[in-house]
């Protein structure tokens, strides 16, 4: 029996406080029956200590479960008369930790329930309580979850500012944290000035203001703190230059595909040839872009493009493939077709065939008639001419080695944008000199045949000061961006359709 009546209070350890009278078994029920225990207790009003007993009640409170079978605790609780006057005449007593006021469910069994609604809100959690015998519908598991106490508002020195969509392309809030230590500060509805700026005037402190390029954002902080140092995102500041590389890369693949197979010569490339020919006669005598725009129907980026290529051979893209079944039997069709040109192409498929060939007859006619065969290797996509540009040197193989270096001496520009973009890559690595760095690269940028990284340019010279921030100092937007990515999780187990003040309750408890 000792030993039984170890496991008992081990058991219903939690409830200590209270005087267990009975427990009984029935059946997938765990009833326990207890008291207050006997000694005085102090008034809530007046904190006056008492014995004298009004009258007693029940109250009825779920416990944590045992055996995965539920346990209900039906405490008899005093009803005590204040002794001083003027106060309340009775109260009921509580018991902190154990019996809450107006609490249907132990303190522990309400922490339990809190840490499943805090990961997991409504329905999951719903789920996951059925399955350790706590009966929780998803309403209430919500309330609950509301319930909880936010950690106290501690405004950061280095503040973190980003914006998520709650509805994409309708609505957006936005999420400030501590940059230093990653911990959720507050989350405002809205991604404007107006909301950001309300909030730095009512918490003073911020001294490092990091963000993107978002130009509310900056003008926010400007009004509040104009002596603030603000710092630009390093990974934005990336791919902004990655996006002028694309655009610069696309608009000169007539040049370097010099290296791969001839550029198209279908409709499309003789239409662009046309129009090219068109803008320039149009510019020589004199025609400005907004009049050449409306004389040939263009959109006026479109005839900008134009204007800026020297020769037509610029504007043609060069052909991009996709890899297809057939190219594993490539060197095979070529050597065929060095030996026997003639060869009928039926004859080529039956032969790719025996060999494995899985394909359809389309395939490979389109395949053939495309010319991949005769060209000394596949098209590269501007894509990924990018990426051999973008990627660290000491990450690229031997032969994208050599394929970048044959794709940018075919074009001179090439040669000026891969040097670029070495240069700008080093300015990430934060130091006291790239300011002045930063200077001497646009300049270099500016010299050079590349309108498009020009743009490029302009944009950095309209955030100067937070763009040498980030070039100087270890401060970056990286943690808003990953504590971005938890709050699209979130979302996406509520489903859209939790309001704002649940998402940011969960978002500030996760």
């Amino acid at each position: 029996m000792c030993g039984a009546d170890r496991l008992v209070k081990l058991a219903f350890s939690g409830l200590s406080p209270l005087v267990v009278e009975d427990v009984t078994d029935d059946g997938e029920l765990v009833r326990v029956r207890a008291r207050t225990p006997d000694g005085p207790a102090g008034c809530p009003g007046c904190g006056a200590a008492t014995s004298r007993v009004h009258g007693y009640h029940e109250r009825t409170l779920a416990d944590v479960a045992i055996d995965a079978r539920r346990v209900l605790v039906v405490v008899r609780v005093r009803r005590l008369v204040c002794p001083t006057g003027g106060c309340r005449q009775t109260f009921r007593e509580q018991l902190p930790g154990v019996l809450e006021r107006y609490q249907r469910r132990t303190a522990r069994l309400a922490a339990q329930v809190g840490a499943v609604v805090r990961e997991l809100a409504g329905r999951a959690s719903a789920r996951v309580l059925s399955a350790l015998a706590i009966g929780l519908s998803r309403h209430s598991a919500l309330r609950c979850l509301l319930r909880l106490p936010l950690p106290p508002l501690q405004v950061p020195r280095v503040l973190g500012v980003d914006d998520f969509a709650l509805r994409r392309r309708r609505s957006y809030a936005t999420i400030l944290i501590d940059a230093e230590t990653r911990r959720r500060v507050d989350v405002l509805p809205g991604r404007g000035a107006d909301a950001l700026e309300a909030w730095l005037r009512a918490h003073p402190g911020v001294e490092v203001v990091c963000r993107d390029g978002s130009a509310a954002y900056a003008e926010a902080v400007r009004r509040v703190l104009p002596d603030v140092v603000q710092v630009s995102d390093r990974w934005h500041l990336w791919h902004g230059l990655a996006a002028a590389v694309h655009t610069e890369v696309a608009a000169h693949s007539g040049c370097w595909a010099k290296a791969g197979p001839p550029p198209n010569d279908g409709p499309r490339a003789q239409t662009t040839r046309e129009r090219w020919a068109q803008v320039h006669d149009l510019r020589d005598q004199g025609v400005g872009l907004l009049d050449c725009a409306r004389r040939l129907n263009l959109s006026l980026n479109t005839v900008k493009r134009y204007a800026r290529a020297s020769e037509p051979e610029r504007l043609v893209r060069a052909p991009a493939y996709r890899p297809t079944l057939v190219d594993p039997y490539r060197d095979y069709l070529k050597r065929r077709r060095a030996d026997e040109p003639a060869a009928p192409v039926l004859r080529l498929f039956h032969e790719i065939k025996e060999q494995g060939y899985d394909g359809s007859f389309n395939l490979f006619v389109r395949y053939i008639n495309q010319g991949r065969v005769d060209t000394d290797r596949p098209a590269i996509s501007p894509r990924r001419v990018t990426r051999l540009l973008l990627t660290r040197p000491d990450r690229l193989t031997d032969s994208q080695h050599d394929r970048l270096g044959e794709l940018t001496t075919a074009c001179p520009e090439m040669i000026d944008l891969a040097g670029l973009v070495r240069g700008f890559a080093q300015l990430l690595h934060p130091a006291d000199g790239n300011a002045h760095r930063l200077d001497e690269w646009i300049t270099t940028a500016r010299a050079a045949d590349l309108p498009h990284l020009h743009a490029f340019t302009r944009g950095l010279d309209l955030d100067r000061a937070a763009v040498n921030a980030a070039l100087t100092l270890p401060h970056h937007n990286g943690g808003t961006e990953g504590v971005n990515t938890k709050t699209k999780r979130i979302m996406r187990q509520m489903h859209g359709r939790a309001g704002f003040p649940l998402l940011r309750h969960r978002i500030l408890l996760s």
